[in-house]
C-alpha cells in the first residue's frame, strides 16, 4: 500500500476524529440535529437539550478520546519497546490489576459506601503493578524478563478476579462485576474525567521524547546505547507512563481490549514501520476507533445493549487474526 506523508496522515486523522466526535453528540436514545447540538455547545439551547449534550454526551465523548488515545499510544510504545507486534497494554499486567482493584471495591461493597471507590481502587491496582514492574526494570532491563513479569502479574490478577466472582455474595454483585469488566463509556461524567485525567497526563508526558529512542532500539539495544540512548530509562518511562495512563482508563471505563493491539498495525499500513513515527498517529487512531465503537453500542438490540468491550472485541479479533495471517505470509 502506498504510504501517506506523515503530516498529511495526522491531518486526516484529526479531521476524522473531530467529525466522529461531533457525530456522537447527536446520536443516541434521544437524537438531535446538528443545529441543536451547535446551539447547545454555545449555550443557546433549551435546558433539556443542554443537559443531555453538555452533561452526558460531551463528557462521554471526551472520555472516549482520552481512553482511545491512551490505549493506542501505549500499544504503539510497547510494541516498539518490546519489538513485538503482538504486544499491547495488557501484556504488562496493568489492565488486569486495575480490573482487580475495581472488582475488590465491588465485592466488598466499597462502591456503596462512598463515590469513586471503584475508580480509586482500580488506580491503586494499576499503581501496584507499576511499582512491581518499575522495580524489575530497574534491576533487569531484559525485554523477556519484563514480558514474563507482566504475564505473571496478569495471571495472578485474573485468578484473583475469578476467585472473587466465584464467592460473590449475591447475584447482583456478580452482575455488577461482569458488567464493569465488559467496559463502557455510558454515564461517564466530568467527575470521572477529573479522576483519570491527572494520571493520563502524567502517562502521556512520560511518553514524550521517546520517539528517537524507539527508532534506535529497533536496531538493537547495543546500537541504541552506542547512539547515546539510555534504554533502561526509556523502558521505565514507557512502563510507568503506560501503567499510569492505562490504569486510569481502566479505572473509569472498565476493561477495553484490542485497541492497543490493532491500532499500531492499522497505522503502519499508511506511514511505515518506524516505531517513533507511530506514536502520535496511533493515539489519534485509537481515539477514532474507540469513539466509533461507542457509537455502535448506542444501537438498540432487542431488550439489551451491546457493551463497549464486546464491540472492540468483535472489531479487534478479526483484525488480530488478519494480522497473524499477514505476518505468517510475510515470513515465508
Amino acid at each position: 500500500m502506498k504510504q501517506i506523508p506523515y503530516a498529511r496522515m495526522n491531518i486526516i486523522l484529526i479531521t476524522l476524529l473531530v467529525l466522529i466526535s461531533f457525530l456522537s453528540l447527536f446520536i443516541g436514545t434521544v437524537s438531535f440535529s446538528p443545529a441543536e447540538v451547535f446551539y447547545a455547545l454555545i449555550g443557546q439551547a433549551d435546558q433539556a437539550t443542554s443537559i443531555i449534550i453538555l452533561e452526558l454526551r460531551l463528557p462521554r465523548v471526551f472520555m472516549g478520546i482520552l481512553a482511545g488515545a491512551t490505549l493506542g499510544l501505549s500499544g504503539a510504545a510497547l510494541q516498539g519497546m518490546l519489538r513485538n507486534p503482538l504486544a499491547d497494554p495488557g501484556i504488562i499486567g496493568v489492565t488486569s490489576t486495575a480490573s482487580l482493584g475495581a472488582i475488590i471495591a465491588i465485592y466488598f461493597g466499597l462502591s456503596a459506601l462512598f463515590p469513586g471507590a471503584i475508580q480509586i481502587m482500580a488506580i491503586v491496582g494499576a499503581l501496584v503493578a507499576t511499582l512491581i514492574l518499575a522495580m524489575i526494570a530497574a534491576r533487569d532491563s531484559s525485554v523477556l524478563t519484563l514480558i514474563l513479569a507482566g504475564i505473571a502479574i496478569s495471571s495472578l490478577a485474573t485468578a484473583a478476579m475469578s476467585l472473587a466472582m466465584n464467592f460473590s455474595p449475591n447475584p447482583m454483585t456478580l452482575q455488577d462485576m461482569i458488567m464493569w469488566m465488559l467496559g463502557s463509556l455510558e454515564n461517564r461524567t466530568i467527575s470521572d474525567i477529573y479522576i483519570s485525567l491527572p494520571f493520563i497526563i502524567v502517562g502521556w508526558a512520560l511518553h514524550l521524547g521517546i520517539a528517537n529512542g524507539l527508532d534506535a532500539s529497533s536496531l538493537g539495544d547495543d546500537t541504541a546505547k552506542s547512539l547515546g540512548i539510555d534504554t533502561r530509562r526509556m523502558q521505565l518511562k514507557i512502563i510507568i507512563g503506560g501503567a499510569l495512563s492505562v490504569g486510569a482508563v481502566v479505572a473509569v471505563c472498565g476493561a477495553i481490549g484490542f485497541i492497543g493491539l490493532v491500532v499500531p498495525h492499522m497505522v503502519r499500513r499508511f506511514i511505515g514501520y518506524t516505531p517513533g513515527r507511530l506514536l502520535f498517529p496511533s493515539a489519534l487512531m485509537g481515539a477514532i476507533l474507540l469513539i466509533s465503537a461507542d457509537l455502535v453500542t448506542r444501537i438498540p438490540f432487542g431488550q439489551g445493549q451491546l457493551r463497549l468491550g464486546v464491540v472492540t472485541a468483535i472489531i479487534g479479533a478479526p483484525l488480530f487474526l488478519y494480522i497473524i495471517f499477514k505476518t505468517r505470509r510475510a515470513m515465508r
